[in-house]
């Protein structure tokens, strides 16, 4: 039995913090188990991915407590900006990065954080040391190789897979809007808000869930806005959900609609096409990806340029106004709900790199 040590930050099981990076991280490290891995987890406390000196501190008595030669599969929320604690020990251990987000390429505009300037310096230096990467995207992969100049054989690729879900009910008028997300910038909420204003006269009703703690002057900003339009019974800010009450959203709602700026891959787009929901998205990053194509060339949803509030609301008023077109995304989205990959795929994806490494 190979013994894997997993870096994690800390709180990744927290219901009151979900994200789709710690879902990610459990269902590997679950998977690893499964598939005959001893797997030692190593849940490290501090303000990822903006770390303050204690963050650094509690890492480093994590690393030099490993036995020389111990293969670490390291989430880089905590390994990117990590360069001072991770060089010293890249010569001793097998260090394997498990990418999410590039902070270094797309730093989040965090309110009222410390950001870490040089992040693209360390985080170069982190990914140069390691003995390999595992991005959860062609897309990040792509974005990695592009900035970094690393080499492509070191750079893998294990999207992440979905549970299957029930199938959701809907209505026949599809006015049941749903966005799953942190409410925080990058998630782009303002611009989903700003869309809907142009629809006030159809009989919408959007619900965001997700946490409102992440960018709290942002979250407020996005509730001032959504009174100040008069949308506040409408646009509800329903805080963070997980497991079956996560569920329920997603079978209770007729669309997932995904305004994000940023987005390496979009769980949520495939946890929604699981349910049998079609998607209304921003073309960000890794989205397209994750939304997918049926062999004739369908997409179970629309895309839109990031940011763009206008082309948004004409999506959406397509959606609302057009029987025929949600009918033929409903069903687009049925059949990508049979070709999604589960969470095996994805394990299977990471253990084959832990292994290369390891040997």
């Amino acid at each position: 039995m190979t013994t894997v040590h997993v870096v994690v930050p800390d709180g990744i099981d927290d219901p009151a913090s979900p994200s789709g990076g710690n879902r990610y991280d459990r269902e590997v490290c679950d998977g690893l188990r499964a598939a005959g891995w001893q797997v030692v987890e190593h849940a490290v406390a501090g303000t990822w991915p903006t770390p303050q000196p204690s963050s650094w501190s509690a890492l480093r008595r994590v690393v030099d407590a490993l036995p020389d030669g111990a293969l670490v599969l390291l989430d880089g929320l905590v390994a990117s900006t990590a360069s001072d604690v991770l060089l010293p020990v890249s010569g001793r251990l097998r260090l394997v990065v498990l990418v999410h987000l590039p902070f270094g390429l797309e730093l989040a505009a965090v309110d009222g954080a410390r950001t870490v300037v040089d992040a693209p310096r360390r985080e170069r230096a982190v990914l140069g040391a390691a003995a390999a990467i595992v991005t959860t995207s062609c897309w990040t992969r792509a974005r990695l190789l592009e900035g970094y100049g690393l080499q492509p054989a070191h750079v893998h690729v294990a999207q992440p897979g979905v549970h299957s879900g029930a199938l959701a009910t809907g209505s026949a008028a599809g006015t049941g809007l749903l966005c799953v997300g942190p409410v925080t910038r990058n998630k782009g909420h303002h611009v989903l808000l700003e869309a809907l204003g142009h629809l006030d006269d159809r009989p919408w009703r959007c619900v965001v869930v997700g946490a409102v703690d992440r960018e709290p002057g942002h979250a407020e900003e996005v509730r001032r806005r959504a009174e100040a339009h008069g949308l506040a019974d409408r646009f509800v800010l329903a805080g963070p959900k997980s497991g079956t009450a996560l569920d329920d959203a997603y079978c209770g709602a007729d669309v997932l609609v995904l305004p994000s700026l940023v987005e390496t891959y979009g769980m949520v787009v495939t946890e929604a096409l699981s349910h049998g929901l079609p998607v209304v998205a921003s073309a960000a990053g890794g989205v397209p990806e994750a939304l997918g194509r049926l062999a004739d060339g369908r997409t179970p949803g629309l895309l839109v340029a990031p940011g763009d509030a206008v082309a948004l609301a004409r999506a959406l008023a397509s959606w609302l106004d057009d029987e025929v077109l949600r009918r033929s995304l409903r069903r687009a989205a049925l059949e990508r709900r049979a070709d999604l990959r589960g969470w095996a795929a994805t394990t299977a994806d990471v253990s084959r790199v832990l292994q290369a490494v390891a040997a």
